[in-house]
């Protein structure tokens, strides 16, 4: 069985992922404020990303795969938003991302192939209004990508995946009423809000051994929105 780390799997897109990889991995799993107990196939551990020191002594030696799913949505207009929102925002997204690779990175190497995927946003590509915020923060996820990937190669597979707006409690107000759902789904060509699991899947698919070419790539996932009209 493989050993994979997904930081950030009590909720959302990290959970979904975490149940696929479980079906025939290890997973690590770390949680900040949703406690998740352990299971079959998979251990759950308490980390908080935003912590100065961070402890990693329930890693193993080898690792196959790790994915950072946590995130922030945060939207508001641009003049109302503080310097101190985008270095919080910035500290979640990117910092904490970047502790943990460096964390992972030996246990990452000992593996015969290990892959590396992150989570940006279809509105690093597509400019909305009020998303300066986690667009900034994304926006460097994406330049990070696509760095690591050329540096690790070709031991370690770097890649990014940039949904547009997801069932999860992440996007909890934005569809929190049928209404909202329904206007939503409207403005992707096909018609539907994506899920937890059409992201999982293709997270899945990048950290397996099925992909064996694939690396520094941001993978928009996003029903269509970013490039059909």
């Amino acid at each position: 069985m493989k050993n994979y780390l997904v930081v950030g799997h009590s909720s959302g897109i990290g959970k979904a992922l975490s149940k696929k990889l479980a079906e025939s991995n290890q997973v690590i799993g770390t949680y900040y404020k949703n406690e998740v107990l352990s299971s079959q196939n998979v251990s759950s551990h308490y980390l908080n990303v935003m912590d100065d020191q961070l402890d990693f002594s329930f890693l193993p030696e080898t690792l196959d795969g790790l994915a950072y799913c946590p995130g922030a949505i945060q939207l508001k207009p641009f003049a109302r938003l503080k310097e101190d929102d985008f270095i919080a925002d910035f500290k979640l997204q990117v910092s904490g991302a970047i502790k943990v690779i460096q964390h992972c990175l030996p246990a990452l190497k000992k593996a015969e192939s290990s892959s590396i995927v992150l989570f940006s946003t279809v509105a690093v590509k597509m400019g909305f209004n009020f998303h300066s915020l986690v667009s900034t923060s994304k926006g460097a996820i994406e330049g990070l990508t696509r760095a690591l990937a050329a540096e690790l190669a070709p031991a370690i597979k770097v890649n990014c995946i940039a949904p547009s707006i997801t069932n999860t409690p992440l996007a909890g107000s934005l569809l929190n009423t049928q209404e909202k759902i329904d206007a939503n789904a409207q403005r992707h060509p096909l018609k539907k809000i994506g899920t937890p699991e059409d992201i999982a899947s293709m997270a899945a698919y990048l950290l397996s051994d099925e992909n064996t070419w694939i690396t520094g790539q941001i993978f928009s996932v996003d029903g269509g929105i970013s490039s059909v009209r």
